[in-house]
């Protein structure tokens, strides 16, 4: 019993650790993630789907045009682009690869690995969400719900309306300690290599 009730003391003293994040933070972590999770699951579907869902498309390698007349539902890509003239319904999701909207884009754009570029009066339905690339928003673009930039750049219009929130990590954040760490076992391996010369040359 004594055991029992140091565990219950234990878990009742545990901090709500989501109580600090009141900034854009918490919001931008939360929408890139989830829309990670939800691009993957999105990828998934299509494939489970494929023959119900003539208008989804997926590619490896190949860049998908939405004509200025098209309509698709979604649009996925590896490592290849997307441009969109017409209308995306669903999701377009790209990774290792380029973003261009110059139509409508209805519901959430996500980047890995690439850049986004929305041309001037195209529109995002939802969110809008880039990792490790860059943004750029022309005159009277319109961003439904959140703009998130992870570890990249951002340049938008001034006329362009994003109705969320606008929240931007730049890309130091990421490879500044990455190159620290990079350094710093490169200096330790530099070093062993070093004193083992030495015990070498010290044995002749």
């Amino acid at each position: 019993m004594s055991n029992l009730t140091q565990t219950t003391r234990v878990t009742r003293t545990v901090p709500d650790l989501n109580t600090g994040w009141r900034t854009g933070w918490r919001t931008g972590w939360r929408t890139a993630w989830s829309l990670g999770l939800a691009a993957l699951l999105v990828f998934a579907g299509m494939f489970v789907q494929a023959a119900h869902a003539e208008e989804d498309t997926v590619q490896f390698g190949n860049t998908i045009d939405v004509g200025p007349n098209a309509t698709f539902h979604d649009a996925v890509c590896f490592f290849c682009s997307v441009n969109v003239e017409g209308t995306v319904n669903g999701d377009v999701v790209v990774f290792f690869g380029n973003v261009r909207i110059d139509g409508h884009a209805n519901h959430d754009v996500v980047d890995f690995f690439g850049n986004v570029r929305v041309g001037d009066d195209a529109n995002v339905g939802q969110d809008l969400v880039n990792f490790l690339g860059s943004v750029r928003l022309g005159e009277r673009v319109s961003v439904g719900k959140d703009l998130v930039v992870m570890f990249g750049s951002l340049h938008a219009n001034s006329s362009a309306t994003i109705s969320g929130d606008r929240v931007v990590q730049p890309g130091w954040v990421f490879w500044g300690p990455l190159l620290v760490i990079v350094l710093g076992i490169t200096f330790v391996v530099s070093e062993l290599r070093s004193q083992r010369r030495r015990r070498m040359l010290r044995g002749y």
